[in-house]
């Protein structure tokens, strides 16, 4: 007689991912793996978002500003170091509720290898008992331990078992919005720069606080897209992948990575922004809704607030306030925005509303 074959267990992924009860005040999480970057990496970001801005775009212009060599965009370099953190932080996680006190404190070229740690700065269980609040400090590193990047970001993350006991609820309170004095400048020859080259005329002193730009261009969002960035950056969220998955969620289908909406506002926001060269601080962020393949994106900028450095030379830092709507334009709601701090008031077709300092030449 012969004998049934034995059958081997199924192992389980040990990266299965965190729950709210697996964090601990304090702790500090070094998150694998290293990620070098280079041309590549450069090219398909230009692909997805086909941002302008000339630091980003010009070799020449780059070398004649004081960089080494083209900077990464900004955004990149944040995705890939975000990326790393997910399969420890939120790779359970419900949403990604907002950010704080993010600084870009070093330029990122072709070549380097970016890492990511986290220490987790607050939790607290939600009323439901079925998840809870993650909030972590995550700094970026190059292969020479050299900070690039720093952010506070917090999550809604479940819990493995509702009855689980939760933590003494600790939040710690996060500034407003990062001191420019705490900004990291740019090299000191950007002054250089040629605004025939980076597409307009128009710097610091020409914008005024108060005044709203609309970037006027819309972008139809796509599945292959959202879901290759996301690829890129190493982001291994479900609720960015797996579509049965999602089929039974209050959504019934994938949401699109926070992020990508991000590039496409820094991307979009040349039409008016030209010679906003580089982000130099994350003051907050929310993503107000989710977005979805096939809706189609607006953005708009204010202009918060405006600030001249002491001892940084050729630029001046100006605050500014993206924001994006889906499947309905900016100048449609313009008028509603101002409402935009509260939930209340938050206007539905309201997207992501992104609070940053970017370093505008002052011509």
């Amino acid at each position: 007689m012969r004998r049934a074959p034995k059958v081997s267990p199924v192992m389980r992924a040990a990266t299965a991912g965190r729950f709210f009860e697996d964090f601990t005040l304090g702790e500090k999480i070094a998150h694998a793996t290293p990620r070098t970057l280079d041309n590549g990496d450069v090219a398909l970001y230009q692909a997805l978002y086909g941002g302008r801005h000339i630091l980003n775009s010009s070799l020449p212009a780059a070398r004649a500003a004081g960089y080494a060599d083209r900077p990464l965009e900004n955004w990149l370099v944040f995705h890939i170091v975000f990326g790393k953190t997910v399969p420890d932080i939120s790779r359970n996680a419900i949403a990604n509720l907002g950010y704080a006190e993010g600084r870009f404190l070093a330029p990122v070229y072709c070549g380097d290898t970016l890492s990511a740690v986290s220490e987790v700065m607050g939790l607290r269980e939600n009323s439901n008992g079925k998840s809870g609040i993650v909030m972590v400090r995550t700094r970026g590193l190059n292969q020479n331990h050299v900070p690039i990047v720093e952010y506070v970001r917090w999550v809604m993350v479940n819990k493995r078992d509702p009855s689980a006991p939760a933590p003494d609820p600790v939040m710690p309170h996060l500034a407003d919005a990062v001191a420019p004095g705490d900004l990291v400048p740019p090299p000191e020859n950007i002054a250089a720069l040629d605004h025939t080259q980076s597409g307009s005329d128009r710097f610091f002193d020409d914008y005024a606080i108060d005044s709203f730009i609309d970037h006027s261009d819309g972008v139809t969002l796509e599945d292959s897209e959202h879901m290759l960035a996301t690829r890129a950056y190493q982001n291994t969220a479900r609720v960015h992948f797996d579509g049965l998955a999602q089929q039974n969620t209050r959504f019934g289908k994938r949401l699109i990575y926070g992020g990508h909406i991000i590039s496409h506002a820094r991307a979009m926001s040349f039409n008016g922004l030209e010679n906003a060269l580089s982000v130099a601080g994350l003051n907050a962020g929310t993503h107000a809704a989710p977005a979805f393949a096939g809706d189609t994106i607006y953005a708009g900028t204010r202009i918060v607030d405006k600030a001249v450095i002491a001892g940084v030379a050729g630029v001046g830092a100006l605050r500014i306030r993206h924001f994006v709507t889906k499947n309905k334009t900016v100048g449609d709601i313009a008028a509603r925005l101002a409402d935009a701090d509260s939930g209340s008031g938050r206007p539905e077709e309201l997207l992501l509303d992104l609070d940053c300092w970017v370093w505008m030449a002052r011509g």
